[in-house]
């Protein structure tokens, strides 16, 4: 099979959900992303995760404090 054949034939990419909303600086205190609200091992092992555990850890971030909120109130701002 010549290249040009593998190539035509291979599967595009399957496209991976996330909660990623490009704010990306992880809080110290709590450990979370200030924008999705993963943690860096999350992050980091994200593309290697089955469907059903992305889907566990997105179902998982409404319930985590926000970090924001946080670090406003740190600042006196909350």
């Amino acid at each position: 099979m010549s290249t040009e054949a593998t190539k035509s034939e291979a599967k595009p990419p399957r496209a991976i959900a996330t909660p990623c909303v490009k704010v990306c600086a992880v809080d110290g205190a709590s450990g979370y992303c200030l924008g999705c609200r993963r943690t860096l091992p999350e992050i980091a092992g994200w593309a290697r995760l089955s469907d059903e555990e992305r889907a566990a850890v997105m179902a998982a971030l409404p319930d985590r404090p926000d970090p924001m909120v946080a670090l406003m109130a740190a600042a006196g701002r909350g």
